[in-house]
């Protein structure tokens, strides 16, 4: 099971708010500008997860977008869920019956990867994802500069 790039922007969309919404509502403008995502495509995303009760939404010049649950509530199954629904399995070879008496000669491989799929986005919550994406620190001793490379070697860059 492979994200579509509307779950893909889910979840970006989502991180986003995850780390600002608590203060304020986020407008649809500076998420878009934030992901480098067409406003309108990530204005039916976010309406869409405000649908499904991810997000809540306010109108006006002080409105936007807020997660409902705490980010450490939600897991990424429900971000996705309106987008890709994962109880949907696919064919590994697109076959549109596959499974019970036709099953495709991937079908019980493709199946146990398939439950792992779904068991990452029903454990792994919008919080894992930002605590693993924050970056961090060096310590000054591990930080070292890249050596520089006489100007006639082969790896040197030419401008």
């Amino acid at each position: 099971m492979w994200l579509s790039s509307t779950a893909q922007h889910a979840i970006r969309a989502v991180l986003y708010l995850a780390e600002r919404s608590a203060e304020r509502p986020v407008r649809v403008d500076e998420i878009a500008d934030a992901l480098d995502c067409p406003r309108n495509y990530l204005s039916k995303t976010l309406h869409a997860l405000t649908r499904a009760g991810v997000l809540r939404s306010e109108r006006g010049p002080k409105g936007g977008f807020q997660l409902i649950d705490p980010p450490r509530e939600l897991p990424i199954a429900r971000v996705i869920a309106p987008f890709e629904p994962v109880a949907q399995r696919r064919c590994l070879f697109g076959r549109p019956e596959c499974g019970g008496k036709h099953p495709c000669t991937a079908h019980h491989r493709w199946s146990g990867v398939a439950t792992g799929v779904e068991d990452f986005f029903a454990r792994t919550t919008v919080a894992d994802l930002i605590t693993e994406a924050a970056p961090k620190a060096a310590p000054k001793a591990a930080r070292r500069k890249r050596p520089t490379r006489p100007p006639n070697s082969p790896t040197a860059r030419r401008t």
